[in-house]
């Protein structure tokens, strides 16, 4: 991964992945290109979309402007569920990259576990599992999985997801999940590493303050001459999380890669550790199903 800023995470199939990259969720396609390129150019070498966020096609248009060759950039994407399904996976799968314009994926991972419909997410998996072993995708995973659906899929596939991508953040910090990915070796995946869903989602915890705000937050990066963002995402490097913070803003961008030159003591950890409340801010995974969220992923690429 060349001119990468900060490390590399080992997955359990021996593939390297940026420890941290750029989430382009909720990114307006006429913003997300730009943020592609200005994130490749400030070191990113990770950059994470799905089919569901409808900009595919101008994440591909960044990396492809970005002037950093295409197998120095991690890029992953996710099945959206109204595609599970064996042969629907392919499809799908099919129309990604080309929306993307890649021929090899780097991480292809399934949105939702859909408990209520698992039988279509294991077939769905086990297609993604051919095209990991005929080479279209160097590592497949899973996103928003309990230890009881990653039981459940290693059960039936007897594949182990090489990331299980979920919400977390101090308010939510998932200790048990992260225990039993870690008994799978799998790599614990952050979305919304800063909190950023108790802000925008539909089903936010109201209640909570802004982490960003947090008294404890705020004090350590005093103490820290950093921002409060930074001290959050040093706090996911420090579990040995990937975060995926999500922004468009040149300078927001810019901000959350630059952690990789300080660290913070056990003691910071375990304060911010102690923030959880064990309230999710996003939507509860074991409610999901194709009616949660009526999106249909268009077949069309420009």
């Amino acid at each position: 991964m060349a001119l990468a800023k900060g490390p590399l995470y080992k997955l359990n199939n021996g593939i390297e992945m940026p420890a941290l990259g750029l989430g382009v969720f909720h990114s307006e396609p006429e913003k997300t290109a730009a943020a592609v390129r200005l994130a490749i150019a400030d070191g990113y070498r990770l950059i994470d979309t799905a089919a569901a966020y409808m900009n595919e096609e101008q994440v591909g248009e960044g990396i492809r402007s970005s002037g950093v060759a295409r197998e120095h950039i991690f890029v992953t994407t996710k099945l959206w569920i109204s595609d599970y399904g064996y042969d629907q996976t392919f499809h799908a799968f099919d129309q990604s990259l080309r929306k993307l314009g890649l021929h090899v994926l780097d991480l292809y991972l399934l949105h939702w576990p859909v408990p209520s419909a698992f039988e279509n997410t294991v077939n769905s998996y086990k297609a993604a599992m051919t095209l990991l072993a005929d080479g279209h995708v160097r590592a497949i995973g899973v996103c928003n999985f309990s230890p009881r659906d990653l039981d459940a899929l290693i059960e039936h596939t007897g594949h182990i997801p090489a990331v299980n991508q979920v919400e977390l953040h101090p308010f939510f910090n998932q200790r048990e999940l992260r225990k039993a990915d870690l008994k799978h070796g799998i790599i614990t995946q952050a979305w919304s590493p800063i909190g950023g869903v108790n802000r925008y989602g539909k089903t936010a915890t109201k209640e909570l303050p802004d982490l960003l705000s947090h008294p404890t937050i705020v004090l350590l990066a005093k103490k820290n001459g950093r921002t409060p963002a930074q001290i959050v995402l040093r706090w996911q490097i420090e579990l040995g999380n990937s975060p995926i913070p999500k922004s468009v803003h040149p300078e927001r961008i810019a901000e959350n890669i630059d952690i990789f030159d300080f660290a913070l003591t056990s003691e910071e950890v375990q304060a911010i550790d102690a923030l959880d409340t064990g309230k999710r801010g996003g939507p509860d995974p074991e409610q999901v199903s194709p009616e949660t969220f009526p999106i249909t992923i268009q077949d069309s690429v420009r």
